[in-house]
């Protein structure tokens, strides 16, 4: 028996059934194209709810932007009533019913794994298909064990995120008293957490999401929990975990969740080259990153766009910095060709934890390059660096960059500032005065020869 079987005597939920008046729902705060997905599976024969955080969110005056849906409809069932859905995923196999670009989620109830059928029933004896698998770390690998709506919410992670809304009476369903959760501001996992949170380590970190977002405590059997195992991260698949870690710092809440996440050492195992460096919260690491995330929160907040790839680029430029110092010192190569390599290896390393895509990597690659480039400024220089397609994104890298560590930086910093604002003019005279005071001579033109007439034959 696994450790989440043997625990499973300790998730004994007692549900609670809430009224309309009692939760105060109403339908009109429910997206239209998820109540049409209720009404067709409900019209089908199955049992359907909306599920999780949309119900959570209702309850506590909160919009949600996404409706998920629990069913004791099997994926292949849901797929059969309605033609725009597709399944996905391999250790959670899901439906995703895609209405324009609203996405209603639909899974099938959860069951325990002990439960499982040794195959599926449609599967080749030869090769029999494992609906349920964990590792030795108790961690769950494949999760296509299907029982009822008790055993589901037995299986959710948080108790607040245990309330199913049934659309055909307008009830909610409370299982683990979410409501006392909601009243006490207090984030607590279902069962055991040390069990809970080697089934799937990324909910550590959606304790840490819950608790910012939602103005709630950890409980702190959880805490002590997440203190001991947060290595266990280290197990999650990269590209799992690229958009785990976007929810929590491309949310308008990023600096509460970075502080929160390095109180319980969550920045090591998903990046272990930057956590050394920031030990010292007054050191420039730690300050630089904590006024990325404070801009970034400040976009979010008021409308702006921002890119992963300008907080990738700002996570990972000190360990490029060092690593590069470090090869310039014991290797003795050139600036240029050390910075490169750097690049390479701090970004290899780092993709073994995070998969970062290409589409943004490309674009930090030309941000870090910029850093290089935006001191030469003589010439035309200055003018084909404005024009680069990634120019304010490096200058804005630059002048958070300056105003961390000042001196240079910040003078190089303000000189850009400047440069955007001023006329044509002015920009011939601050080239002019820039490269008087580097030392260079004076631009001369040279004549043209003149050219020599064809002799005569």
């Amino acid at each position: 028996m696994s450790s989440a079987d043997s625990k499973k005597a300790e998730i004994e939920l007692k549900p609670t059934v809430l009224t309309r008046g009692e939760h105060g729902i109403s339908r009109s705060e429910i997206s239209d194209n998820a109540l049409k997905v209720l009404y067709r599976l409900n019209g089908a024969g199955y049992e359907a709810y909306l599920v999780g955080g949309c119900v959570r969110d209702l309850m506590m005056g909160l919009h949600p932007k996404d409706f998920d849906i629990a069913t004791n409809a099997t994926p292949d069932q849901v797929k059969a009533e309605f033609k725009n859905c597709r399944l996905i995923g391999r250790r959670f196999r899901l439906a995703h019913i895609v209405f324009g670009r609203e996405i209603i989620e639909v899974a099938t109830f959860r069951g325990h794994h002990e439960n499982a059928p040794e195959q599926s029933p449609n599967q080749d004896k030869k090769k029999p298909e494992q609906l349920g698998k964990q590792n030795r770390d108790g961690q769950i690998l494949r999760d296509n064990v299907f029982g009822s709506i008790q055993e589901d919410a037995e299986r959710r992670d948080f108790t607040v995120n245990a309330m199913y809304y049934r659309v055909t009476d307008f009830t909610v369903t409370d299982f683990a008293d979410g409501m006392s959760a909601i009243k006490n501001k207090r984030l607590d996992i279902i069962g055991d957490p040390d069990t809970r949170y080697r089934e799937d380590p990324v909910r550590m970190l959606r304790a840490v999401r819950f608790a910012v977002k939602l103005n709630m405590t950890i409980a702190e059997e959880s805490v002590e929990s997440i203190l001991r195992l947060s290595n266990l991260l280290s197990n999650i698949p990269p590209a799992r975990l690229f958009e785990e870690v976007l929810k929590l710092f491309v949310n308008g809440c990023g600096m509460e969740n970075y502080k929160l996440m390095q109180k319980f050492g969550l920045i090591k195992p998903l990046f272990p080259q930057l956590a050394p460096l920031l030990k010292d919260p007054q050191s420039r690491e730690s300050q630089f990153i904590e006024q990325v995330l404070i801009n970034t929160d400040n976009r979010i907040n008021t409308g702006q766009r921002v890119t992963p790839a300008f907080l990738y680029a700002a996570f990972l430029w000190y360990p490029i910095e060092e690593h590069c110092e470090k090869l310039v010192a014991e290797v003795g190569l050139l600036r240029f060709e050390a910075f490169n390599i750097a690049i390479n290896d701090v970004l290899h390393r780092q993709i073994q934890r995070i998969m970062i895509p290409k589409r943004f990597s490309s674009t930090m690659r030309e941000i870090w390059h910029l850093q290089l480039s935006l001191p030469n400024r003589l010439g035309k220089k200055a003018y084909q660096r404005l024009e680069h397609p990634r120019f304010r994104a490096a200058y804005d890298f630059l002048l958070l960059r300056g105003q961390i560590e000042g001196g240079k930086l910040l003078e190089l910093a303000d000189w850009w500032t400047e440069f955007q604002e001023v006329s044509p003019e002015q920009r011939k005279a601050m080239l002019v005065k820039l490269r008087e005071e580097e030392g260079g001579p004076p631009r001369r033109h040279r004549r043209r020869k003149p050219k020599k007439k064809p002799s005569s034959q």
